[in-house]
């Protein structure tokens, strides 16, 4: 009996249409392909053309208003100076971080490297600051002037401000930490503790050095939404012109720490406060130029830091 081969050869017209359909898939592929990449290029032109053209109107409209009586020390009426706004930015900006970004960082080290996976817990932490970094800022201002300058007794202040501030910064930080954390491969952690090394040391040695740009990155962010900040220090932190370099009561000590609990003023809210009032436009459009200067540079030395991290954690 003649034994009937399996492998039979595919008639010609089915393998004619299945090499017809191949490339058509392939040629519409590649059609796709080409409307996304012209998509792509088309929303990255978009968003630099914009980013050039407020940059711009910034530069072109501030710097010739930029004179010396904007950084005098004192603020007056007749001189507009930003300088308390500038010193009361930086400073307000540095304690924010230095009570929000532990707290984030931390919270996301035990969310990542010490609960155990599918915890409850960390499952509603992560829902609740998905949650909270939606929320606007002006709601965080209500919730502030309620809970710190209302109960707390402690009226417009800069203390209000940095504790409304850190607050609404604590979910981005919490948030970019973790996929920072989780970024890192586990080959990093095995290896870690297969040469003999605890936890602790895991992950401070082996574990934060690479994911140190990712937590920067969330840092620079915070940093930004700190900076340009209006509408939750308008009903915590006030209006007010102190200067923290500069007190009243001839001690350094009490004139380091008595604006903490002063209204004082940021850049964006003295930008604010000028153009609402429409007597200082050309003060108010030199501030921006200020704030823009001080956002590009902190972001600048925010990049170089991550990046001088980075080359240390690989050596």
């Amino acid at each position: 009996m003649r034994s009937s081969n399996p492998a039979q050869p595919m008639p010609q017209s089915r393998a004619n249409r299945t090499a017809g359909e191949i490339m058509a898939r392939a040629k519409g592929q590649r059609y796709y392909s080409r409307l996304l990449k012209l998509l792509v290029w088309l929303a990255a032109a978009l968003t630099a053309g914009v980013i050039l053209l407020m940059v711009g109107y910034i530069l072109l409209t501030g710097i010739p208003n930029l004179t010396l009586d904007l950084f005098a020390w004192k603020f007056t009426t007749d001189n507009q100076s930003m300088m308390p706004a500038l010193v009361n930015t930086v400073v307000m900006t540095v304690l924010t971080l230095i009570l929000a970004v532990p707290i984030g960082v931390g919270a996301a080290i035990y969310m990542v490297e010490y609960a155990k996976r599918g915890n409850k817990l960390v499952k509603l932490v992560r829902l609740t600051a998905e949650t909270l970094s939606g929320i606007p800022s002006i709601v965080y201002g209500l919730f502030g002037m309620m809970l710190f300058n209302i109960a707390f007794g402690w009226s417009y202040s800069m203390l209000a401000g940095i504790c409304t501030l850190a607050i609404m910064i604590l979910p981005l930080i919490l948030r970019t930490t973790e996929e920072a954390l989780i970024s890192v491969p586990d080959s990093y952690r095995e290896g870690s503790f297969g040469l003999g090394a605890g936890k602790l040391r895991t992950v401070f040695q082996v574990i934060l050095p690479p994911a140190m740009p990712g937590i920067l990155s969330g840092v620079i962010l915070a940093i930004g939404r700190i900076v340009g900040e209006s509408a939750a220090l308008i009903f915590t932190s006030g209006s007010g012109k102190e200067n923290l370099m500069f007190g009243k009561t001839g001690s350094f000590f009490a004139d380091l720490f008595a604006p903490l609990f002063q209204s004082t003023r940021t850049l964006s809210v003295h930008m604010y406060n000028l153009m609402s009032e429409g007597l200082h436009m050309k003060e108010a459009q030199a501030t921006a130029v200020v704030l823009l200067v001080l956002v590009v540079v902190i972001n600048a030395g925010s990049a170089r830091l991550a990046k001088k991290l980075t080359a240390n954690g690989r050596s």
